[in-house]
């Protein structure tokens, strides 16, 4: 194997953690971004720290750059800002509270959850999360979490499914709970991996243990099977809201852009009406309430920006943590190859994964392939995570030309 690293670190406003390039601090928005709010939020991450700004795969915030000096005052201005911010128990919901296909109060349940979990002071580790999906049409079933809450049923009458461990495709189904039970079920749920120790998943219990350790936890859960599958979201594009507007999807280039940027997409985005922003899965920002007679020329704007407005862009399929010099354990200098290897790849869905060091943080699942900083060079993986044995390593210089041949043959 490659040698391993530590991933696990999960740096909030309170916790900064150190990098290459100073401190980072990452938070998740509970619900959207006034515009106002946003620019000041970008004007924060660029008078405090070096105007780095990021979204992860999971739709939380990063902010880099920051000193020890500067992170206090970042976080005091957050604050200051009135961003509803979980910088607590990490509880993922789905985006757009104003999409139709919606049919339970997800940002509502959340917080109540997040209150009910640091009410109940459980040590658990950093990576332990809770995905709670609302029913919409930009759901969460690609997501890990430890504990999956999805609405189902009628609108009238909704209930949410319990699962844990793993995907909406591979969690180990529970049953199910009505609404007003999601706080006391996440907390009897998340108390089960924290008495297995400080650093327990729900999947370590369910190895040791099955399930039953769960189905105990959680009064008045009703047996249930596992879910339909639903096709797989795309956050970018046109969405449907229920006063008529649109939320547009875009993405940042690799997940990450200068506040300066961001800035001028806020005040592209504000000229054409809309009211909030929301950091969201996949990398992405959903621009919400845009009329549907803008969208078109918000979509040519941005795309003018430099942002990602459309699905078969060809940086989405390349996935680059920040790499050397930002991150401390870069080997290799990740962004810069990324958007050398994008304009040269063939039409495919395949994913290229570009990854510092063997930690893999940008994407710990296999991808079609991946490069790796390693002591000896890029090392080369086809069809495997950065962790897996390099089949060969190539010098710095002749990196991208190998990457564009290897995903440019016949499959």
């Amino acid at each position: 194997m490659n040698a391993p690293h530590r991933r696990g670190a999960c740096p909030g406003l309170s916790a900064p953690m150190a990098t290459g390039d100073g401190l980072l601090v990452r938070f998740t928005a509970a619900d959207g971004i006034s515009l106002g709010a946003f620019i000041a939020l970008c004007a924060a991450a660029r008078a405090h720290g070096n105007g780095t700004m990021e979204i992860s795969a999971r739709g939380s915030l990063q902010v880099r750059g920051l000193s020890m000096r500067s992170a206090p005052a970042f976080a005091r201005a957050v604050a200051a800002l009135d961003i509803a911010a979980a910088d607590g128990p990490s509880v993922i919901v789905d985006p757009l509270a104003q999409d139709p296909d919606v049919c339970v109060d997800s940002t509502g349940l959340a917080a109540a959850v997040r209150h009910a979990v640091a009410a109940a002071q459980l040590v658990l580790a950093p990576k332990v999360c809770v995905v709670l999906d609302g029913g919409g049409t930009l759901h969460l079933d690609a997501l890990s979490a430890d504990v999956r809450l999805r609405a189902m049923g009628p609108v009238q009458a909704p209930r949410l499914h319990v699962s844990i461990a793993g995907d909406a495709a591979s969690a180990t189904p529970l049953g199910s709970i009505p609404p007003r039970s999601a706080a006391d079920a996440a907390v009897g749920l998340l108390g089960v991996i924290a008495a297995h120790g400080a650093g327990a998943r729900a999947a370590d219990v369910l190895r040791s243990k099955g399930s039953e350790p769960f189905h105990a936890a959680v009064d008045g859960m009703e047996r249930a099977g596992a879910l339909p599958a639903r096709a797989p979201v795309e956050m970018i594009g046109r969405h449907a809201l229920r006063d008529g507007s649109l939320a547009l999807g875009i993405a940042l280039a690799f997940g990450h852009a200068h506040a300066d940027a961001l800035l001028r997409l806020a005040r592209i985005a504000g000229a054409y009406g809309a009211r909030a922003v929301r950091p969201a899965p996949d990398r992405s920002l959903l621009l919400v309430g845009i009329a549907r007679e803008h969208a078109e020329a918000v979509t040519a704007s941005l795309e003018h920006q430099g942002f990602i407005v459309r699905p078969d862009d060809p940086r989405r399929r390349v996935v680059a943590c920040p790499g050397k010099p930002a991150c401390a354990s870069g080997l290799l200098a990740t962004r810069a190859l990324a958007a050398e290897i994008a304009p040269r790849l063939p039409p495919s869905r395949d994913i290229i994964h570009v990854s510092g060091c063997a930690k893999g943080c940008a994407h710990p699942a296999p991808a079609a392939l991946t490069l790796v900083g390693t002591q000896q060079g890029c090392g080369i993986i086809e069809h495997g995570d950065s962790r897996a044995l390099p089949s060969r390593h190539v010098a710095e210089c002749d990196i991208v030309t190998e990457a564009v041949r290897l995903a440019s043959r016949p499959i």
